[in-house]
């Protein structure tokens, strides 16, 4: 799945953007994007891996709020100036368009 594909590559690279992050945020920031980050792909698997289209909706839908969740922390990181404007925008754009994938799936399967 390619919605899924490319949110194992935004979590990669929310990786090694964050991995700069300044060593008090260890606990901070730099966990919470990695975690919400992680969500994303993790709840497009397991809502693919039931039995059912109600919950596989669900799934993504939590994977498109988790999603939400990194766009404010990496524009958080951004402020803060732990990224770059260069990487603010990549990071930004390739959330933008699995944003727009998950919303086209889930109003497909509401349909």
């Amino acid at each position: 799945m390619i919605v899924w594909q490319k949110a194992m590559y935004f979590v990669t690279n929310i990786y090694a953007k964050s991995a700069s992050f300044p060593p008090n945020e260890q606990f901070g920031l730099t966990s919470q994007v990695r975690r919400s980050a992680v969500s994303i792909p993790s709840n497009i698997a397991e809502g693919y891996g039931r039995n059912s289209t109600g919950d596989y909706t669900r799934f993504l839908q939590i994977a498109l709020g988790s999603l939400f969740e990194v766009q404010t922390q990496i524009e958080i990181a951004f402020n803060l100036n732990y990224i770059s404007e260069n990487d603010f925008q990549i990071l930004f754009d390739l959330s933008r368009e699995i944003e727009r994938m998950l919303s086209s799936l889930i109003y497909k399967l509401k349909k």
